[in-house]
């Protein structure tokens, strides 16, 4: 039987969807407990079958996806894995999902929204999930919307060891926000290094009509070590403009770092053919080959998802093991 045990009979399984089994199997070897077998395919016409090939009454179950492309098929096969998890006397059920789809609908902007983040976090309490665990979330308060504990684990310290590690002159570095919205995440991170802030500003110009935004920068960058940070590149426009401005202002070189590598559509090659030096990310996502390129660096999160995982089980402290961040 697969999972690992303690004195007292309590049980820990690890359990993968499909989306991303490199990551699975990365996590299932740090924690030491193999991954339970499942038979989950698809019927004609779309619909998910998931069954466990052992028993799973009164483990402690751990349920881990990646919400990548096709997202929404994704995150139907692990709701149907809590509900299966459920059916079958799981005694307690952890969702784990290093990118939680639907993250950047989390308020109504306009009316006749949808609070799609919130909708998420609903689905999984009614299949039947105790506790949710994400990496990252794309703001803090998704966390309130699960009615039971959510641990919200930070890649900060995976990423910026990397960076300090990375640039050779440390007290040359700026850490800089790519727009407003990013900005909070980015005094985090100035923190971390000991660095200053500087901050991309979007805004239209009003002698130019319908065009795109002139890109203000507060900060100063010229000659310096820039490490522009957000926690996700969809198709990687913001990014690779931001990164175009700071070479404009005479920035010396360029790293690009954040969390969940969605690269959707244009994304690989806009950046690329950008004026970044490298782009580094975490391996919360899988990352097809055709959307890999020569600048791109990924980090694993395993480790990182096990500890948790482990913490967890053992019904220790998750925030202990991230500087008090999560």
């Amino acid at each position: 039987m697969t999972g690992i045990t303690t004195q007292g009979e309590k049980r820990l399984v690890l359990i993968s969807g499909r989306a991303h089994p490199q990551l699975a199997e990365e996590v299932s070897s740090e924690l030491g407990a193999a991954l339970v077998p499942t038979s989950a395919y698809d019927f004609a016409n779309g619909e998910t079958y998931v069954r466990f090939e052992e028993s799973v009454r009164g483990c402690d179950a751990f349920v881990l996806q990646s919400h990548c492309a096709p997202i929404n098929q994704w995150i139907m096969e692990q709701l149907i894995m809590v509900d299966a998890l459920k059916r079958a006397s799981a005694k307690r059920i952890t969702v784990v999902c290093p990118f939680y789809g639907y993250a950047r609908q989390d308020k109504k902007h306009r009316g006749r929204e949808p609070i799609s983040a919130r909708l998420m976090a609903d689905l999984f309490k009614t299949a039947g999930a105790n506790r949710l665990m994400s990496v990252d979330l794309h703001t803090a308060q998704i966390q309130g919307f699960f009615d039971g504990p959510v641990d919200h684990l930070w890649a900060l310290p995976l990423l910026s060891d990397y960076v300090r590690g990375r640039v050779a002159d440390a007290s040359n570095i700026t850490v800089v926000s790519p727009d407003a919205g990013r900005v909070r995440l980015a005094d985090v991170w100035s923190d971390k290094l000991g660095a200053p802030l500087a901050i991309i500003h979007k805004r239209r110009d009003p002698n130019r009509p319908n065009q795109v935004q002139v890109h203000e920068l507060v900060g100063e960058v010229a000659g310096r070590t820039c490490v522009l940070v957000d926690d996700m590149i969809d198709t990687g426009g913001t990014i690779v403009q931001a990164a175009q401005a700071l070479k404009d202002n005479g920035a010396k070189e360029i790293i690009v770092a954040a969390t969940h590598p969605i690269l959707s559509g244009p994304a690989a090659a806009r950046l690329k053919d950008s004026p970044i030096s490298e782009v580094v990310v975490t391996n919360t996502l899988p990352i097809p080959p055709a959307h890999q390129f020569p600048t791109l660096r990924v980090l694993s999160i395993a480790p990182l998802i096990a500890r948790a995982i482990r913490e967890v089980f053992d019904d220790g402290s998750v925030t202990s093991l991230f500087d008090g961040n999560s």
